[in-house]
């Protein structure tokens, strides 16, 4: 029998998520922290094609905020999300065992905006428990990121 080198999480199910959120659940004062940076760093975005300023940061397991903004190049393909570029600097401080508990995304236009799917799968690969914050449709929403990326995985 073939064993693959990865799990892959399991369906998403509301009640379980009820759970998930309780256990890792943010203070609204960490919240407003991660929001703050998020805006902080959103106006260092360099978006000079899209003009499209976005902001993240992230919060570790250990209670350390990093942030990030997005980086457009002309070469669209070479462009950043504010979440990766969050994500890689905690990295290159912390190392790669670090853990995200949550993560929390803005923009300048105030528009909906959850992390793309990249995105998705580099926050579940560093925080499989990760609350994220981002604006909704309907105003201010939180998700635990296994509702946003059901069929994430992590190589083990």
């Amino acid at each position: 029998m073939h064993r693959f080198p990865f799990t892959i999480a399991r369906r998403f199910d509301p009640e379980e998520h009820d759970s998930a959120v309780r256990t890792n659940t943010i203070p609204a004062n960490a919240r407003e922290r991660l929001l703050r940076s998020a805006r902080k760093a959103m106006k260092n975005a360099h978006a000079p094609y899209s003009n499209f300023r976005v902001g993240a940061a992230i919060l570790t397991d250990r209670g350390k905020i990093f942030a990030g903004c997005n980086v457009e190049n002309a070469s669209y393909g070479m462009t950043n999300c504010a979440e990766r570029t969050a994500i890689f600097s905690a990295v290159a401080e912390l190392g790669p065992k670090m853990e995200i508990r949550a993560v929390a995304v803005t923009n300048d236009h105030g528009v909906p905006c959850s992390p793309c799917g990249a995105c998705r799968q580099v926050i579940y690969e560093f925080g499989p428990d990760a609350t994220v914050f981002y604006e909704g449709a309907h105003g201010p929403k939180q998700s635990h990121i296994a509702e946003l990326l059901p069929e994430g995985f992590r190589l083990k």
